[in-house]
């Protein structure tokens, strides 16, 4: 048996270096067998032929003025088709002189999303705040007070129509979503009939035969020289499509809840409202953060529907770009910045789920 002595010049004896710190984890994760070595060394072969050549594409070869001069005839890429766009892509017809005003509208939203992710200030007065700070923004796009001029809803577009379908969107959809699923639960036959005839008739439907149905098909069936706003129809029908997904995953999370919840709220004396708010709903809202947060980013990105009943959404403003001649042939550019936008937005959604689902997880 090797004794190892102690020497209070020295110190203690370290592990070996290869077993700590990165190349310990390097070793751990990367080469800790034969297959795992051989996956490795091919994904950094794969890595070494591709990123290169894209990284001289994206960043070395690369154009950047919004003159775009040089774009036609460089190799790399040319993102003058955004620096040169950037306006029109984010705030579409919307009155170039008067476009700080939908831009203020963005960066109130944006703050308050991010009060708003902290839960302790889930209070009253933040659904007051709310409420204060849609009439403002309602104020800012279309105007008409404080000597603000008019801009007429079909002049809205770029970023703020496509954040404006899909909060708005979502969050009415949300609570829509627990009262059908309620209803489809319910012990009244009708309304159960009710609920499970819309929630399999939305279901389905593709979101495109909504939007239609909303552009096309609803203005028929109105008084002659009564019309209803094309935004407002395209929010209901986003409304209406995303409610009955969230309807079905609340339900699958009302069926795990144990049959002695229920019989533990009777025994208390409480009624069929005071259970489901103080007992069932809390417990399956909770189960049902991950597959909810799912079909929220599915709808967020679904906004990008809105496109083919002429709706100037970002995804359109970009289009209407590239059909330029001038910025024709630079498309993967464009959608490139899209997909990081639409990214930004997901991934936030995604990791404020997984924090809420930290906060409010009970079993540690």
């Amino acid at each position: 048996m090797t004794v190892y002595s102690y020497d209070s010049g020295v110190g203690q004896i370290k592990p070996p270096a290869a077993s700590v710190g990165v190349l310990g984890w390097i070793r751990r994760n990367l080469f800790n067998g034969w297959l795992n070595s051989l996956l490795t060394v091919i994904i950094l072969a794969l890595l070494a032929k591709i990123v290169p050549p894209l990284f001289k594409w994206a960043l070395v070869d690369s154009h950047w003025l919004p003159s775009g001069s040089g774009c036609q005839d460089g190799q790399g890429a040319c993102w003058s088709v955004i620096t040169a766009n950037l306006r029109f892509i984010i705030f579409g017809f919307y009155p170039h002189d008067l476009q700080w005003r939908p831009l203020l509208a963005m960066i109130i939203l944006v703050l308050l999303l991010f009060y708003s992710r902290n839960r302790n200030h889930w209070r009253n007065a933040l659904g007051w705040g709310w409420l204060v700070a849609l009439v403002v923004m309602g104020i800012l796009l279309y105007g008409g007070l404080f000597g603000m001029a008019i801009v007429e809803s079909t002049q809205w577009g770029g970023l703020p129509l496509t954040l404006l379908l899909a909060i708005f969107g979502l969050t009415a959809a949300y609570p829509l979503g627990i009262l059908l699923a309620l209803g489809r639960a319910s012990q009244m036959k009708a309304v159960k009939s009710l609920c499970i005839v819309y929630i399999e008739m939305i279901r389905g439907v593709p979101l495109i035969s909504l939007l239609f149905m909303s552009s096309v098909v609803f203005p028929l069936f109105l008084p002659e020289g009564v019309t209803v706003n094309k935004i407002l129809r395209a929010q209901v029908a986003i409304i209406l499509f995303t409610a009955a997904y969230i309807a079905e995953v609340v339900r699958g999370g009302l069926q795990a809840i144990p049959r002695g919840q229920y019989e533990a709220a009777e025994s208390l004396g409480l009624n069929y409202y005071q259970t489901m708010r103080l007992i069932i709903l809390p417990q399956a809202l909770k189960i049902v953060i991950p597959p909810s947060v799912s079909i929220l980013i599915s709808a967020f990105k679904d906004t990008s529907l809105v496109v083919i009943i002429a709706l100037y959404d970002l995804l359109k403003t970009t289009k209407s770009v590239l059909s330029d001649p001038k910025w024709m042939g630079f498309s993967a550019e464009a959608y490139i910045f899209l997909a990081l936008v639409y990214f930004l937005c997901c991934y936030a959604m995604s990791n404020y789920s997984r924090r809420l689902e930290r906060e409010l997880n009970t079993d540690l």
